[in-house]
C-alpha cells in the first residue's frame, strides 16, 4: 500500500528489509542533504526495518537522528525542533501486528504530499539512488529527549488551564496497547495532576486486542473505567496520534466524539474556522455551526486535513478516526493533544463526560470495512445510479471515493489508503434508516 500516509505492507509478504532499504535511500536521495529524524512503535519488527531504514539513508549521506520509541507527533515535532530535512517513522498506525510501515515527512514535519511522492517513487523506479563512497556517508546520533520536550509543550498550550484540570482530581485509565503512547500519554496526564490507572501500557508491542480504538475493540478499557470508578477512559492506536474515550459508566463514546468534543473546547476558546476529512461525522460541522465557525471538508489523509487548515486558516481540525490537529502544537494528529484537552474540558465544566457527551447532537453512525469485490468500479457505477433513484436533493462529492448527501444524513464508499479494503460509513439521524441503506449498499458491493 503506497500513498502519502505510508509505505505500508505486511512484513516479510510484501515489505521487507530490502523494500526499506530501497524507499530509505530514494527519500535520502530526494532530499539531497541534511538529517532525517526516524522513531518508531513497538511493533516487533520495528527494530529490524529501523535499521534498514537507517542504513539506506546514511548510504545516500543523510545524517540520521534516532529519537527512539515514541508518538508519531513525537517525530513530527523533532523533525522542527532540530530543524532537519525530513522525518521518517515506522509505525503501521492502527494495522494489526504483523504489519509495519514507512511514514515520510518533509522538513515542516508534515506528511510527504502526492508530489513528493511521485518524484520518490521515480528515484525508486529508475535506480538512481545518490549512493557515497564510505568518506561521505552519513552520520548517526541518539537523541532520547522529545518525547519529554513533546508533553512539555502540550503543558505550555494557553488554551489548557492546569490549575483547573489538577483541582478537578481526575481519575483516567489509558490503555495504550502497548504501543508508543505507552510512556507519552500516562505522563502528561501525571503532570496534568490526574490519578492514572495504566492499563497495557508496557511498551512492549504486545497488542492484547486489536489495535483500532473503535468501540468494539475498547471492552477491556470499559470494565476498568468500572471497575477502579474513573472519570474518563482513554485508548490511543500503536503510534498515538489517534484518542477515543469511554465514559464513567464504561460507555465507549465512539472515536468520532473525541474531535467533536475537541472542536468544541477550542472554539470555547477562541473563534475561527474547522477542517475536516470527508468521512467525519456531521456532530463536528454541527458543534461548529453552534458556535459560530464554518467547516470545511478535505479528502481523507492528514496531508489533505493539513492543507485545508492553512488554507482556510482553520484553528482546529483533524479526522474523524479520533484524530485530533491543534495548529498552535504543531500540524499533525496527537492524541496526547487530545487528551489534554479532554481533561481540560471535563475540568473547566465541572460535567461528567457522559453528560458533556449527552449534549451532542445524535446520529446513528456505522462503519463497515470488507476486501475490495472484483468489478469494484462497476458496482460502484451501480450504486451511484441507485442512489439518484432513491433520494431527492442528492448531493455527490467525489473527491474522495464517493459521497451521498441527502436530507436526513450521509454516506461514503471509498479506497482504504492503508489496507486492500473498501471503508463504508453510513450516518443518518435514524437508526433505521442507517441500517437499511447499509442493507442496499452491501447487496450491491458484495
Amino acid at each position: 500500500m503506497i500513498s502519502t500516509s505510508g509505505i505500508r505492507g505486511i512484513v516479510g509478504a510484501g515489505l521487507d528489509p530490502a523494500v526499506a532499504v530501497q524507499y530509505a535511500a530514494a527519500f535520502g536521495t530526494y532530499l539531497r542533504k541534511g538529517r532525517v529524524i526516524i522513531g518508531r512503535d513497538t511493533r516487533p519488527s520495528g527494530q529490524m526495518l529501523k535499521m534498514a531504514v537507517i542504513a539506506g539513508l546514511r548510504g545516500v549521506g543523510i545524517g540520521v537522528i534516532d529519537v527512539g520509541i515514541v508518538p508519531t507527533p513525537t517525530v513530527q515535532l523533532a523533525v522542527t525542533g532540530l530543524s532537519a530535512a525530513g522525518g521518517v517513522c515506522l509505525t503501521a498506525s492502527h494495522n494489526p501486528a504483523e504489519w509495519n510501515a514507512l511514514k515520510f515527512f518533509n522538513r515542516k514535519g508534515e506528511f510527504i504530499d502526492k508530489s513528493d511522492l511521485r518524484k520518490i517513487g521515480w528515484i525508486l523506479q529508475s535506480r538512481k539512488f545518490g549512493f557515497k563512497d564510505f568518506r561521505s556517508l552519513g552520520g548517526l546520533q541518539t537523541d532520547n529527549s522529545w518525547l519529554e520536550k513533546h508533553v512539555n509543550d502540550i503543558l505550555k498550550l494557553k488554551v489548557i488551564n492546569r490549575r483547573a484540570v489538577k483541582s478537578a482530581r481526575l481519575k483516567v485509565v489509558v490503555d495504550a496497547v502497548n504501543g508508543a503512547g505507552s510512556i507519552a500519554l500516562p505522563l502528561l496526564l501525571e503532570r496534568l495532576g490526574l490519578e492514572i490507572v495504566r492499563l497495557n501500557c508496557d511498551n512492549d508491542g504486545n497488542f492484547v486486542h486489536k489495535p483500532e480504538p473503535v468501540a468494539a475493540n475498547l471492552k477491556m478499557l470499559s470494565a476498568a473505567v468500572k471497575k477502579f470508578r474513573a472519570d474518563i477512559g482513554m485508548a490511543c492506536d500503536p503510534d498515538a496520534d489517534r484518542l477515543a474515550l469511554v465514559d464513567e459508566n464504561g460507555r465507549p463514546l465512539g472515536e468520532e466524539l473525541t474531535l467533536a468534543l475537541a472542536v468544541r473546547f477550542i472554539l470555547s476558546k477562541r473563534r475561527g474556522n474547522v477542517v475536516v476529512n470527508l468521512s467525519t461525522s456531521r456532530v463536528t460541522q454541527d458543534v461548529a455551526s453552534q458556535m459560530g465557525a464554518r467547516t470545511y471538508y478535505t479528502s481523507v489523509g492528514e496531508a489533505n486535513v493539513i492543507a485545508g487548515l492553512k488554507k482556510h486558516k482553520a484553528i482546529i481540525g483533524g479526522e474523524g478516526n479520533g484524530g485530533v490537529i491543534y495548529p498552535v502544537s504543531h500540524y499533525g494528529r496527537d492524541a496526547l493533544v487530545g487528551a489534554a484537552a479532554m481533561a481540560a474540558l471535563v475540568a473547566e465544566s465541572k460535567k461528567s463526560l457522559s453528560e458533556l457527551a449527552g449534549t451532542l447532537p445524535i446520529y446513528y453512525n456505522i462503519k463497515l470495512k470488507a476486501p475490495l469485490p472484483r468489478g469494484f468500479e462497476k458496482k460502484i457505477a451501480r450504486l451511484e445510479k441507485a442512489a439518484k433513484e432513491s433520494f431527492d436533493h442528492l448531493k455527490i462529492d467525489r473527491r474522495d471515493g464517493l459521497r451521498f448527501d441527502f436530507s436526513r444524513g450521509w454516506f461514503q464508499v471509498r479506497k482504504s489508503n492503508t489496507e486492500p479494503i473498501y471503508r463504508l460509513i453510513i450516518e443518518s439521524d435514524s437508526d433505521k434508516l442507517s441500517n437499511v441503506i447499509k442493507g442496499e449498499i452491501t447487496k450491491i458491493l458484495k
